[in-house]
């Protein structure tokens, strides 16, 4: 039977880790292997995964190397037929690989890649919302990533089942990245795969509102990262097909990704218009909302940015608890949790 290798990268996720752990044990395939690194974490997260290790579960601990080093180190240790890359803070639905190989028991070609349904939730897995995107097709890996940088769209790792022939075509995780290291690896594979099999009744989901997790990370290092990534992904695309449509796609993700430098990272920003240039177009100012034009003129570029960074990882605090707390109401049933459509009684 074929072997699955469900591989978690974990740093400071002690209140994750039992839970994504758990979700991994919990899969209905029977045949599966479970590879925790702990990557130099300074919390619990080391302890609470080793309370797990027995059987077919491993933990390994190393020096802090980064999301992509420890992802690399859990592979080096995984002996599965395929990989199933599940980030230390996301969940499996309990059938999800199962679901995934049987679709590719039908689908020809040995290195599909295969990936499923997902959906974002903050606390509650239950209530996790499904995100369907213009990558929820069976695809060719032109078309694919076409999509992906057109729409500036993603499927995060959890999403993925990868052969271990894929892997071996297209190698490991680039340990020069931080930010979006994960989407510049998605092209690559989906560059050396047959096509991007999608699955559509497996699931998993997707934690969204941790602001301390890599994509809230924009330091210098980390934007630097976010640049090297948005250009490995470009030249992967146009490796494959460099016709007016893959370069309008490229273009059009050049311009979404223009904000996270403009203005303050003058080198970057240079180099973007030169990439624009050479894609057939130009850059614009990144356009703003309102309030935010207001606050520049006032402040200047840096503060406003800053300013509407802090507020973004308020909101997602704020709607965080109040998923925590309705649930907590439903459970407790408390007076003022009522079903949809009730109405309240006349006074």
């Amino acid at each position: 039977m074929t072997l699955v290798s469900i591989l978690v990268p974990a740093h400071n996720a002690e209140r994750w880790i039992g839970q994504t752990i758990e979700s991994a044990l919990g899969q209905t395939w029977p045949h599966k292997e479970i590879v925790v690194v702990d990557d130099g974490s300074t919390d619990r997260t080391l302890h609470i995964a080793k309370a797990f290790e027995r059987g077919n579960v491993r933990v390994i601990s190393q020096s802090n190397a980064g999301a992509a080093g420890a992802r690399n180190a859990a592979f080096r240790h995984a002996k599965g037929d395929y990989i199933q890359w599940l980030d230390a803070d996301d969940l499996l639905h309990p059938d999800k690989i199962e679901q995934q190989l049987a679709v590719a028991g039908r689908a020809p070609g040995s290195a599909a890649l295969l990936t499923s349904a997902w959906g974002r939730f903050f606390e509650c897995p239950d209530r996790a919302r499904l995100a369907p995107s213009s990558l929820w097709e069976t695809l060719s890996p032109v078309e694919w990533i076409t999509r992906k940088l057109r729409d500036n769209t993603f499927m995060f790792p959890a999403t993925w089942l990868v052969g271990r022939e894929l892997i071996d075509r297209a190698g490991l995780w680039d340990e020069r990245l931080s930010l979006d290291d994960d989407g510049e690896y998605m092209c690559r594979l989906v560059a050396h795969c047959d096509r991007v099999v999608f699955a559509p009744h497996a699931r998993c989901s997707y934690r969204i509102g941790n602001t301390g997790s890599l994509s809230w990370r924009k330091s210098e290092k980390a934007i630097q990262s976010a640049f090297l990534s948005m250009t490995l992904c470009i030249d992967r695309l146009l490796s494959l097909e460099d016709s007016d449509r893959t370069r309008a796609a490229c273009l059009a993700f050049v311009r979404d990704a223009y904000g996270l430098y403009f203005p303050e990272h003058k080198e970057l920003v240079v180099q973007c218009q030169a990439l624009a240039r050479s894609l057939g177009g130009e850059l614009e100012p990144p356009t703003e909302r309102p309030h935010f034009r207001l606050f520049r003129a006032l402040f200047g570029w840096n503060a406003a940015k800053a300013t509407r960074s802090r507020i973004d990882r308020t909101r997602l605090r704020a709607a965080r608890w109040a998923e925590r707390l309705d649930a907590n109401r439903r459970i407790f049933r408390l007076p003022n949790s009522r079903p949809p459509g009730s109405r309240h009684p006349n006074p």
